[in-house]
């Protein structure tokens, strides 16, 4: 591997190890976690203290919309009102959102706001 792919991948786990340190989700109040890739976004809602993933959401799931291009703001919101309800179907009404190494902007922020507007608390 190239010096500078191997320091990029560096950086990128320490980003997301400093967000990730502050955050840790209950089974009251689950951590919410986005990954994003040039493709895709996709979302989970995790309990840390069993390990377990409680729902999970992505652009490349089979019931996903195809009309809706995979990574956009639309189908960001999609995906947010799609994991809300999931969340509401466990008697999830509060969590914890995890960024990653990702920027609270554009496509993250629609996918929390999506979230929000249905009525969980972020």
């Amino acid at each position: 591997m190239y010096n500078y792919l191997s320091k990029r991948n560096q950086v990128r786990k320490k980003r997301a190890l400093r967000v990730r340190k502050h955050l840790r989700g209950t089974s009251v109040k689950p951590r919410m976690s986005v990954a994003k890739s040039n493709k895709h976004l996709t979302v989970q809602v995790i309990d840390d203290e069993t390990g377990l993933t409680l729902a999970s959401f992505g652009s490349n799931f089979k019931d996903f919309d195809k009309n809706v291009k995979g990574r956009s703001k639309e189908s960001a919101r999609l995906i947010g009102s799609k994991i809300a309800e999931q969340a509401k179907s466990k008697n999830i009404e509060q969590m914890v959102f995890d960024r990653g190494r990702f920027k609270y902007h554009g496509i993250i922020a629609e996918l929390v706001t999506a979230v929000r507007d249905s009525g969980l608390k972020i």
